[in-house]
């Protein structure tokens, strides 16, 4: 009876609280759709159900995290679900922690205007500031998160941020060094000891990289591996911080182990596609000789280089060291899997929606039906560089199968249609002012257009000049042009008007070739006839041949390569200038961000001219340094060879050079890498002479900007002269447009 009666009330008590659905609504709900809803829901209208039932589908809204709150209405089967919705953010700010950088809202805050108010996820952007913050070294950054409603319902979200402290690290100590110093370890950690003048370029300002911390033990081990410490062991830093004064001390426990001594270089082919001659020929790893890790990575990469080139675009080179520790000996193998060859099935070209397909198809030297190179595709790579009609360029290698891939070309147009400003101002020739219109690639044919206008106080220039680097897509290129020029000095002004053709040819991917013919009259007036009693009209017809290489990756910025060029010209054909002039151009072009950790350039360029009198060479057409080019610091054209004359305006008169040499140092940083600007410190020395280059000597130092701006690559040079003696003009300003840094 007893169990008869429990089953009978409960019975009862479920009947009771169960409802027959005759209808469902919803009330105040927006981010989730009426049909979505009902799909959401485990009963439809006309099922029976209970309290359960509902609070399992009010969970299940609940859980999608539009709703700050939702409840149910039933009355007589019809159910009502009710919702508060989460507030809109509608505007999101940074205050103390870089406000506009848009990469850090993008990518650390990660709340975007239009999601959803969720104190969960402002909690989480507020952890990712921290650490990013912390990153940089800072520790004790507090971040607190201000709310504003606003009239349209919508919060506004401000991240206030107050930066910690940067670590300082005072002493950094090493235990265990006997083989290596210490000394060769900073020039490869990122927590280094602070230096006296620690904010001095060049100094290290000892301020803690945390994130580098983890880093800095494997560089240190690197680096003895790189001599042969092949058992060489270095714990993590120990650190003690003083956080009353936010400085540390550090130490390194290090075991060095011994020097390990090559014993042979083992390759093994599992599929013999070359001789081991040829790769032995090219690694540097020798027997006998004291381990490198570095050359040995290089060694590796060399061998994939090789069997790539062959065609194997999947080959797999797999190094391995076996060592002896009771003989201190290591055998260096390189296991080779080259896989099949792979043929070139299709080039695709995408990115270039104004340079024509040719333009660029002319410039790989891999094609539909080639067997794969890596070296050509490489090559590739810099020869679109070289262009300077993109931003940059990539090549992907799309697998079709084992033995066939698509190259995938992707470019980035930049502008090459720009209007060039250039100038400066000298203590001698005042303002100058340059304007040309230049487009390198008309109509995206690759053809080269210029107009030049120059004036400043003493000289005016003006020319249009017109080239094809490729005639026809062939590997012949032509020009032609013609100019008109005033120079005016102190006691003559020169009048030059002459028109120039030439043809070249392209011999290899980086040596070409040039033959050109000029011709152009000249004339003297406003001549001063006591100094000048001899300065007569003249004609220059002239032949000029030049060869030149370039394997750079990139016209306007190069990161690698150099350029060398050498021309020679003869002057004395059917015209009154009779001389030889020879002209070598030479620059070295070295990115360090795999040294440095961040996109630093280095830069060498250097220039030597000589002239020989063979019948007649005017003064206009002997050699002056000085500007942009030569010596900065100096107005262009006013380093020469000069005797004292108290009749000239300044007490000297200039008589030019029959022989120059200058060179430039640069090493060129990112500044505001989003605006493609950079920064550039330079030296430059040159010498110039009649009889000897060292007759006179100058040089200049100085600080630059190099931007390369939506209208074309600008450069802004502050100059300060060195060797600066009575009588010299210099220039502490020049800017100039369009030009190659």
């Amino acid at each position: 009876m007893r169990i008869f009666l429990a089953t009978m009330l409960t019975l009862l008590t479920v009947n009771l609280s169960a409802i027959t659905i005759k209808s469902i609504k919803y009330e105040g709900m927006v981010h989730i759709s009426q049909t979505v809803a009902l799909r959401m829901l485990e009963f439809e209208v006309g099922d029976t159900i209970d309290d359960k039932a509902i609070d399992t589908s009010i969970q299940k809204y609940f859980k999608q995290g539009y709703f700050d709150d939702v409840w149910v209405d039933e009355e007589d089967g019809a159910l009502t679900f009710h919702f508060k919705e989460k507030a809109i953010i509608s505007k999101v700010e940074l205050k103390g922690y870089k406000e506009n950088d848009k990469d850090i809202k993008d990518n650390v805050v990660q709340i975007k205007k239009g999601t959803l108010y969720d104190e969960k996820k402002l909690e989480a952007a507020k952890k990712r500031i921290i650490e990013a913050i912390s990153q940089d070294g800072k520790i004790d950054t507090v971040v607190e998160v201000e709310k504003e409603y606003l009239e349209n319902g919508s919060i506004k979200v401000t991240f206030i941020v107050n930066e910690g402290e940067k670590i300082i690290i005072n002493h950094l100590d090493y235990s265990g060094l006997i083989g290596l110093d210490s000394d060769m370890f900073n020039e490869v950690i990122a927590n280094k000891e602070h230096q006296f003048m620690g904010w001095f370029w060049g100094r290290n300002d000892g301020k803690m990289s945390l994130t580098d911390l983890q880093y800095d033990p494997l560089r240190i081990r690197d680096t003895y591996m790189q001599y042969g410490y092949l058992d060489a062991k270095v714990n993590e830093p120990f650190v003690r911080v003083n956080f009353d004064h936010y400085t540390a001390d550090m130490s390194y426990q290090v075991e060095e182990g011994e020097v390990y001594i090559i014993s042979g270089v083992v390759l093994n082919q599992v599929q013999q596609v070359v001789d081991n001659a040829v790769i032995e020929e090219n690694i540097k790893l020798i027997k006998d000789e004291v381990f490198n890790i570095k050359t040995f990575r290089e060694d590796a990469e060399k061998i994939k280089t090789i069997i790539a080139d062959l065609g194997y675009a999947y080959v797999q080179v797999t190094p391995d060291l076996k060592k002896d520790k009771e003989k201190h000996t290591v055998e260096v193998a390189f296991r080779i899997t080259p896989g099949e060859k792979v043929k070139i099935r299709d080039v695709i070209i995408s990115g270039n929606n104004r340079t024509l397909d040719r333009i660029i198809r002319r410039e790989l030297y891999l094609g539909p039906g080639d067997m794969y190179s890596l070296t050509d595709l490489k090559d590739s790579r810099n020869s679109l560089g070289r262009l300077g009609f993109f931003d940059g360029n990539t090549i992907e290698e799309k697998r079709i199968d084992n033995q066939t891939m698509d190259l995938i070309v992707k470019v980035k147009e930049a502008p090459t249609g720009n209007i060039q400003l250039g100038g400066g101002y000298g203590s001698y020739g005042g303002l100058l002012v340059s304007v040309a219109v230049n487009d390198r690639n008309v109509w995206g044919s690759g053809i080269n257009v210029g107009v030049k206008a120059e004036k400043s106080e003493m000289a005016q220039n003006y020319s249009f000049n017109i080239s094809n680097p490729r005639l026809n897509d062939s590997d012949f290129s032509g020009n032609f042009s013609i100019f008109k020029s005033i120079s005016i000095y102190n006691d003559y002004t020169v009048s030059s008007d002459g028109v120039s053709v030439g043809v070249g040819h392209r011999f290899s991917r980086h040596i070409s070739g040039y033959m050109g013919y000029g011709y152009s009259k000249n004339s003297y007036s406003d001549v001063n006839a006591t100094l000048y009693p001899n300065l007569e009209p003249y004609g220059k017809s002239s032949v000029t041949i030049s060869a030149s290489f370039d394997d750079t990756d990139d016209y306007y910025l190069p990161r690698e390569g150099s350029t060398l060029s050498q021309s020679f010209e003869k002057s004395g054909l059917s015209a009154d200038a009779d001389f030889f002039k020879s002209r070598t151009n030479f620059a070295k072009y070295i990115g360090l961000e795999e040294y440095l950790s961040f996109d630093a350039i280095f830069r060498y360029k250097a220039r030597f001219n000589y002239a020989a009198d063979t019948g007649y060479l005017p003064i206009a057409e002997k050699f002056y340094m000085g500007g942009l080019g030569s010596v900065r610091g100096y107005e262009s054209y006013s380093i020469s060879p000069k005797i004292e004359d108290l009749t000239a305006a300044d007490g000297f008169r200039r008589v030019g050079g029959t022989q120059t040499f200058s060179n430039n140092v640069e090493l060129s940083l990112p500044l505001v890498p989003k605006a493609k600007m950079r920064l550039v410190a330079f030296v430059d020395w040159g010498f110039i002479g009649d009889d000897t280059l060292n007759e006179f000597s100058r040089g200049g130092y100085g600080l630059g900007l190099e931007w390369f701006s939506p209208v074309g690559p600008i450069q802004l040079m502050f100059a300060r002269p060195l060797n600066e003696q009575e009588g010299d003009r210099t220039a502490g300003f020049e800017f100039t447009m369009g030009q190659r840094f």
